[in-house]
Order: structure tokens, then C-alpha cells, then sequence
């Protein structure tokens, strides 16, 4: 099975280059590591990536609606299992949309706060895959092997959408033991989700004038 590294790796270092990146809380931190290391071949652009938090279960909505707004490019949404449960109708409201240029991912690890308290997430046994193919997503794919999923991305990326991607993933070792304390969150923390939309925003609107 692969790690959260592994599955948001293949997406920074083979995703288009005019690609809008969308990533929940797991997903964030997983981009904001692979971005940090100097190893990194294709770091995602700053300005095309908006981390969806604390708009927790949001992320397929803000990828549809750039994905409208700006056909022409690739939206890639790389959603959380717990995150996507809060609003599950959005699959419906995705693939009644149509819109050939999303790629929604979804990371399932089975964990809320991953890597910290790893909270079971509701409705384990839940098959996300057959949800979006019973929705109406045009492609539906689910990969638990990191070497699988490598090799498919670029096909799976170049398809008609919307595309649908259920990536078993296991969850990274829990901190929250006897004596652990959690830092207290960067004020950033807070503020990114609208400093990165103004950034994307600028981006996009750059290309129009």
C-alpha cells in the first residue's frame, strides 16, 4: 500500500503544467513537504495550487467551479476521505457538471487528523469509487500500489473527465501519545486558503487582460 507521499508525489511531478491544483488538509501538508524538498523535480507553482482549508469538504466544489469557469485548463482536486463524506452529494453535482477537465482524486486512508490523533474516519468500508461511478463520473479508477499508480497517472490525466481516482493509502503513525503536545497552529494556517486564492486569482486573471 502506498503513503501519502507517495500518492500526492506522482501528482507534483507529473501534473500538466497548466494544471490548478485543489488539496484538503492531508494532501496540504503533504504538497507543502514535497515543495520544501530541494530533491523535488517539478515543485507545484505557488500561485496554482489552493489548499481547501478550513473548507472542510469544499474541495470538489472549488475545483468544479474553476474548472467551468476556465476550461482550458486542468483541475486536478485531491480530496480526503473524511473531507468528501461531509459532502457527498458533490460527486453527484460534479458529474452532472460534465466538465472534461476535472481529475478528482480522493485519498483514503481511513483517518481523520492522520499522522496526529488518527481518528477513525466515518464509514470505513466505504467504496468512494463505486459512489462516483453510480454518480455519473465518466472514468473511474481506485490504485493501492504507489508504482501502479506512477504509471498511470499521465494516461489517467489526459482522459476526458470528469475522471474519479479512489487511492487506498495508509495512514502515517499516530504522535498523539501520553506526553505529547501539539504546537499551536501558525496564524498562516488560518490565513492561506485566502492568501492562495488571491494568487490564483491574480494568476488567472494575468492571462485574460
Amino acid at each position: 500500500m502506498m503513503n501519502m507521499q507517495q500518492a500526492c508525489g506522482v501528482v507534483a511531478a507529473q501534473r500538466s503544467e497548466n494544471s490548478l491544483l485543489i488539496a484538503t488538509m492531508g494532501a496540504m501538508r503533504a504538497f507543502d513537504l514535497i515543495e520544501a524538498d530541494p530533491a523535488s523535480i517539478h515543485p507545484t507553482p505557488k500561485a496554482a495550487r489552493l489548499s481547501s482549508v478550513p473548507l472542510m469538504g469544499g474541495a470538489a466544489g472549488l475545483g468544479l467551479g474553476l474548472a467551468l469557469a476556465r476550461p482550458e485548463r486542468k483541475v486536478i482536486v485531491v480530496d480526503g476521505d473524511a473531507s468528501l463524506l461531509m459532502e457527498l452529494s458533490s460527486l453527484v453535482t460534479v458529474a452532472q457538471a460534465a466538465a472534461g477537465n476535472v481529475l478528482h482524486l480522493v485519498i483514503k486512508n481511513g483517518a481523520q487528523f492522520t499522522g496526529l490523533a488518527n481518528l477513525d474516519a466515518p464509514a470505513p468500508n466505504f467504496n468512494f469509487a463505486e459512489a462516483a461511478r453510480n454518480a455519473g463520473y465518466r472514468h473511474v479508477y481506485t490504485f493501492d500500489d504507489a508504482n501502479t499508480w506512477m504509471k498511470r497517472f499521465a494516461e489517467i490525466q489526459k482522459l476526458t473527465g470528469p475522471v474519479f481516482v479512489e487511492l487506498i493509502v495508509e495512514p502515517a503513525p499516530s504522535r498523539a501519545e501520553p506526553g505529547f503536545e501539539q504546537a499551536e497552529m501558525p496564524d498562516y494556517q488560518f490565513q492561506r486558503m485566502g492568501i492562495e486564492a488571491r494568487a490564483m486569482q491574480q494568476l488567472l486573471n494575468a492571462e485574460v487582460l
